[in-house]
């Protein structure tokens, strides 16, 4: 596919710099990579570097942008990268088609509520009684839905997504391969020398627009509902306990570990590998950094990082602080011998 800068312009709704009609695009690339015929996007400052190496034909950049980059068109829109993002479609296979049917292997309960017409279930499908699934919904290769779960309208479940008993999806909800969803929460009691397990026996309830990344687990509460609400988007390889509350929009970024009874506010972001403990409170609009510990309940607005986490100005301070006690410990060791 070939592209002029003015159509680039047009798809991306941005302005072109005046001059460069002769611009023809046929690919797209990170800055680093890209090569002549390519465009792509600079929309974070730490890039400028490689935008101004960046052999690429053709930038979105942020409409505020002013640096003038030799040999490359720029094209000014708001999101660079979400930019960047609709108009890479323009170039790529068309998506996905939904076809409908069931797979001759796929082995479905005579109670379960679907319609053969407008659901698609694939190769190796296990399907257990009482269960219920929405039109335009697709069950992948291999997939497990245990007695009881509801499946709402238009749900991809990609390959191996196992959904224990009365697990319940809204909406338009995406799970990619080897989502677990209603596992046992891990709940014991020591009783006499030993390790004793509670019954778990929730559920866990989806809303409608959250996709759950690969290989990421949620467990079933003890009693209720594990819930993630409205438009959360969960990467891969999280693992999030009983009776948690995610609220709407949050993000929750890979390997992050949220401990039962934890209730998270709407459109809070939880970096990589942060940690946080069970039976706290985070409130809305929080940004949780990557590797933190959150060891307390944290109810103000606000970026926390560290362990445990705290104020990022603070946190900061403190880090740079302890990079000095090397220093310190050398010229009161100075002092001592000086006296």
């Amino acid at each position: 596919m070939e592209i002029s800068l003015e159509q680039l312009a047009t798809l991306s709704g941005g302005v072109a710099e005046p001059g460069n009609n002769a611009v023809t695009l046929t690919g797209f690339s990170a800055l680093k990579e890209a090569g002549p015929g390519d465009f792509s996007f600079f929309g974070n400052e730490r890039y400028l570097p490689d935008l101004r190496k960046t052999k690429a034909s053709a930038v979105l950049v942020p409409a505020g942008f002013s640096e003038a980059i030799p040999g490359v068109a720029l094209v000014r829109v708001e999101n660079p990268s979400a930019a960047f993002a609709e108009v890479v479609k323009q170039f790529l296979p068309p998506p996905r088609a939904f076809h409908p049917g069931i797979h001759p292997s796929a082995v479905i309960d005579p109670a379960t509520v679907l319609d053969p017409a407008t659901v698609c279930i694939k190769a190796g499908a296990i399907i257990e009684a009482g269960v219920a699934i929405g039109e335009g919904t697709e069950i992948g290769a291999g997939c497990f839905v245990g007695e009881g779960t509801k499946i709402g309208r238009n749900c991809l479940l990609h390959p191996r997504v196992t959904l224990y008993h009365h697990t319940v999806l809204g909406d338009r909800v995406c799970l990619h391969a080897g989502v677990v969803l209603g596992a046992d929460g891990f709940g014991y009691e020591f009783i006499d020398g030993c390790h004793r397990k509670i019954d778990q026996v929730g559920i866990v309830q989806i809303d409608d627009d959250v996709e759950i990344g690969a290989n990421t687990t949620i467990d079933r509460a003890r009693f209720g509902k594990t819930w993630i609400r409205q438009g959360a988007k969960i990467d891969n390889q999280v693992q999030i306990g009983h009776n948690v509350v995610l609220g709407r929009h949050c993000v929750v970024v890979a390997q992050v570990g949220i401990a039962g009874s934890t209730c998270i506010g709407d459109h809070t972001v939880i970096a990589a590998q942060a940690g946080i403990a069970g039976h706290l409170e985070l409130g809305p609009q929080l940004v949780i950094g990557a590797r933190a510990g959150v060891t307390k309940s944290i109810l103000e607005k606000g970026h926390y990082m560290g362990y445990p986490a705290g104020p990022a100005p603070e946190i900061r301070k403190q880090w740079v602080h302890i990079r000095k006690i090397g220093g310190l410990l050398q010229r009161v060791s100075t002092l001592e011998k000086q006296g």
